[in-house]
């Protein structure tokens, strides 16, 4: 019988163990520097780990005040659908909910095919009838 144990942990994860998990998911390369001081300049961190594989994590940008967003929400493709992905948005949305007021914008930018995860949290498509595309520009 496995002893292995999920660990919820609001903190960085490592920059190693990001790079890894960005791999995992199809993400791509990022320099390491790069990827610490992104980390390091996140208002919130939430990770889980599975014994200490780091196999989920999320987090929060933004200036703190008017404007956050919710960033590099991703589950190791072998534990998605096991409820990790709510168990970072939960945790999120505990920190959202203690960090924002009333005129404070959260917004994010969803993986294709990923809206409707979003959507139980309250996160409107883009566009509607009163707000345009959303758009991002790649460097």
């Amino acid at each position: 019988m496995s002893t292995a144990k999920f660990c919820l942990k609001l903190e960085s994860p490592s920059v190693e163990d990001f790079l890894i998990l960005r791999s995992k998911v199809g993400w791509g390369n990022l320099d390491a520097l790069l990827a610490e001081r992104s980390l390091s300049n996140s208002l919130f961190h939430v990770a889980i780990y599975h014994d200490d594989q780091l196999v989920g994590m999320g987090r929060v940008v933004g200036d703190g005040a008017m404007y956050f967003y919710i960033q590099d929400v991703v589950v190791e493709p072998s534990y998605q659908k096991l409820g990790i992905g709510a168990a970072l948005m939960a945790s999120i949305e505990d920190y959202l909910s203690n960090a924002t007021t009333q005129g404070a914008t959260i917004g994010l930018l969803a993986a294709h095919g990923k809206e409707a995860f979003y959507s139980r949290y309250g996160y409107i498509l883009r566009p509607n009838d009163v707000l345009g595309h959303g758009m991002c520009k790649f460097k």
